[in-house]
């Protein structure tokens, strides 16, 4: 019955019936798992200096149990952001408290840089969850297709993606990620690896918002069952957000001010909504609960042909998220 429930919500959300406000509906995976398609980010990004802002206080902890009682099924977080212990601590909490079961939430971290050796995949999955506080986790994903030798050295290790793919795959054989996938492999690197690995990623998660809709990427995915995961999926539309310099739209833009008000939504919510429709699995993040309600909100209405055009004429290949002080490793990919 939920099976059929979930379709009839999918179903409903591409041809454009009015529904309920509700959860995500689900994808199946390539290795036959499925993965809820709307997901709660909990990295806190960069500062205007190109730092990483740091955890400080338990935020991240509460802003993930916020998201579990509004309804949110899959949390994204990593290694490197120093909040999977937060993340770990939010679902125990939540399981306690009868909101969800494990089976229930999809938790997705991160394997960083540092760790790319073929045997040291599995020790770093390891560690992650005995932070989690999980026996598994539903998706492991490469970080990046570069190594470094330590964890913030800028120093670089020519590990080949491949031989840390290996690793990735020991992972799942061991049950210790249920579905695994690679972050910020360019169209080249995704091929490569694709040709070169019998056991083939189920996701990629990439930089994708207006700026930069990864139209080549989605394609190579589309046409080889890889679900995209879109990051940073707000870009450069808060002012505060957004580099000097940054192409538009900002949140004020008076043409999507207008395609919200024509479908009673908030302009992050139909932008939320283009990259649902265009096949990408947003990971918003926020620690304000009706901002997190709001961002859920997105699968009651449908965007019509000429709003989505419009919204596509905002592609400009922009990242926000460029990373150039690794831009010597060998292989990266911007």
């Amino acid at each position: 019955m939920l099976v059929l429930i979930n379709i009839a919500i999918f179903f409903a959300a591409v041809v454009g019936h009015n529904i309920p406000a509700c959860k995500a509906p689900a994808y199946r995976l390539n290795d036959g798992n499925h993965m809820p398609r709307f997901g709660f980010g909990t990295w806190l990004g960069f500062d205007n200096n190109q730092v990483p802002v740091p955890v400080t206080d338990d935020s991240v902890q509460k802003a993930v149990e916020l998201a579990l009682e509004a309804g949110y099924r899959h949390i994204d977080t990593a290694a490197i952001y120093d909040d999977e212990d937060q993340v770990g601590k939010a679902v125990s909490n939540k399981i306690e408290e009868g909101v969800v079961k494990r089976d229930e939430v999809f938790i997705t971290t991160k394997l960083w840089n540092d760790k790319h050796a073929c045997d040291s995949v599995v020790p770093a999955l390891q560690e992650s969850l005995q932070k989690l506080n999980t026996s598994y986790v539903d998706l492991f994903l490469m970080h990046w297709p570069f190594a470094t030798e330590s964890k913030f050295s800028m120093k670089f290790v020519e590990t080949d993606y491949l031989e840390t793919w290996q690793g990735m795959v020991e992972a799942k054989k061991l049950g210790l990620a249920k579905s695994i996938g690679v972050c910020n492999f360019n169209l080249g690197q995704l091929q490569r690896l694709w040709n070169n690995s019998d056991v083939k990623p189920a996701v990629l998660q990439v930089e994708t918002n207006l700026n930069i809709q990864q139209p080549e990427l989605r394609e190579f995915c589309h046409n080889h069952d890889i679900a995209v995961m879109g990051y940073t999926p707000f870009g450069s539309l808060f002012p505060s957000r957004a580099r000097p310099g940054a192409p538009p739209p900002r949140v004020d833009d008076p043409h999507l001010v207008a395609i919200a008000q024509k479908y009673n939504k908030t302009v992050p919510q139909v932008v939320l909504r283009y990259l649902f429709e265009l096949g990408v699995t947003p990971i918003p993040k926020s620690v304000t609960k009706t901002r997190i309600e709001e961002n859920l909100d997105i699968f009651n209405f449908q965007l019509d042909e000429f709003d989505r055009q419009h919204l596509k004429t905002y592609h400009s290949n922009y990242r926000v998220v460029d990373v150039k002080f690794f831009s010597e490793a060998t292989y990266y990919p911007f």
